[in-house]
């Protein structure tokens, strides 16, 4: 799963990236500090690898992993190459969501692009230039399938869907927002590859002050949650700097300030959940003497499907998947008292993975 970080200059993304990642990105209270889009890979907190661990003793655990890009900061007329703008939308149209950094904190010491402190501005003018993107998209489109009439009439029905959603554009609307009113519109939809049909998660940049004092006391933050309901988008309220403090600690210490603060989770944990949840994520596991891991599918993946995650070979001769569910393997303390209770299942190709399965896979080829 790849995030892209994005959002004006200025407005903590950067420092967020870094902490998120400690991959250590320049940041600076200067616009196009980012330019080339820094990219950090960190792994998924998975509690159920430990315990697997304790029962297999495998000499490698692996978990599942989140790579965040952070992506050069936007200006007006990024749509038509200002600033860094044609690389910015080469960028974000590589990843699988986008996670919006919106500043929800004043601070006089840190210059902003507009003057002044504005997110509902601000997301807007990010959103502008994608859906400025999308409509040069949408006109292509158009185009296309008006030629293709000519050949046959039947394609008058998705033409006056691409001039909806053309519509719909024009009035401000992201891709994500627009109503498809069966499977065949949002199969189209789906293959333009539009930037504003990307999900996205609304990080609102709180001040320290305000983050540990109370979200509704923040009045930037309760504007960006009611935007965010408008377009059915995620929001995750966060403070940049109080997680590049925690960054630089140990895990008992983490918890130690995080409990100090009245947190149970990092910025990060509930990032991560948030974005699983978001893109319709799961995890299922595999387990041995070599390796337990953690691998990322899809909800409502296949067995075969999921084996092909693995390796193609997987897919390509998939026989049958041994499953057991996580919970009832760590009831049982091993396979073999598992399979003794009659807990290990052999599914074939057209089961569907459940979040937690135990699997192995037997194939041929």
């Amino acid at each position: 799963m790849k995030l892209g970080i994005v959002g004006l200059p200025n407005v903590g993304k950067s420092t967020l990236f870094n902490a998120l990642t400690n991959a250590g990105a320049q940041s600076a209270n200067y616009p196009f500090c980012t330019i080339d889009p820094n990219i950090g890979v960190v792994t998924v907190p998975d509690k159920r690898l430990e315990k697997l661990a304790e029962i297999y003793q495998p000499e490698k655990i692996t978990p599942a992993v989140i790579e965040f890009v952070d992506i050069a900061g936007l200006v007006k007329g990024a749509s038509k190459g200002e600033g860094l703008g044609n690389k910015f939308l080469s960028n974000i149209r590589e990843c699988d969501a986008i996670l919006h950094v919106v500043r929800c904190f004043e601070n006089n010491d840190i210059i902003h692009v507009d003057g002044y402190v504005d997110p509902i501005r601000d997301i807007e003018t990010i959103n502008l230039e994608l859906i400025l993107s999308d409509l040069e998209i949408i006109s292509r489109r158009i185009d296309k399938v008006h030629k293709m009439i000519k050949a046959d009439k039947k394609y008058q029905t998705e033409l006056d869907f691409w001039h909806h959603v053309q519509k719909e554009l024009n009035e401000g609307k992201c891709a994500r927002q627009i109503y498809c009113a069966n499977e065949e519109q949002s199969n189209w939809l789906s293959t333009a590859a539009l930037l504003t049909c990307k999900p996205v998660i609304y990080a609102a940049n709180m001040s320290e002050e305000d983050f540990s004092g109370g979200l509704q006391a923040n009045s930037y933050f309760n504007q960006v949650e009611t935007y965010a309901k408008t377009e059915n988008a995620s929001i995750l309220p966060v403070c940049a700097q109080i997680e590049a403090e925690i960054s630089e600690l140990s895990r008992e210490e983490k918890e130690l300030f995080l409990a100090d603060i009245g947190l149970e989770e990092s910025g990060l944990d509930r990032l991560i959940k948030e974005s699983y949840a978001l893109l319709g994520l799961i995890s299922y596991l595999t387990a041995g003497k070599p390796e337990v891991r953690a691998w990322t599918i899809t909800k409502g993946t296949k067995a075969p499907q999921a084996a092909g995650k693995i390796h193609t070979d997987f897919e390509r001769g998939f026989i049958r998947a041994e499953v057991i569910a996580y919970e009832d393997l760590i009831a049982c303390g091993s396979m073999a008292k598992a399979k003794d209770h009659g807990l290990v299942r052999s599914e074939g190709k057209t089961y569907t993975m459940q979040d937690g399965d135990v699997v192995l896979f037997r194939f041929n080829v």
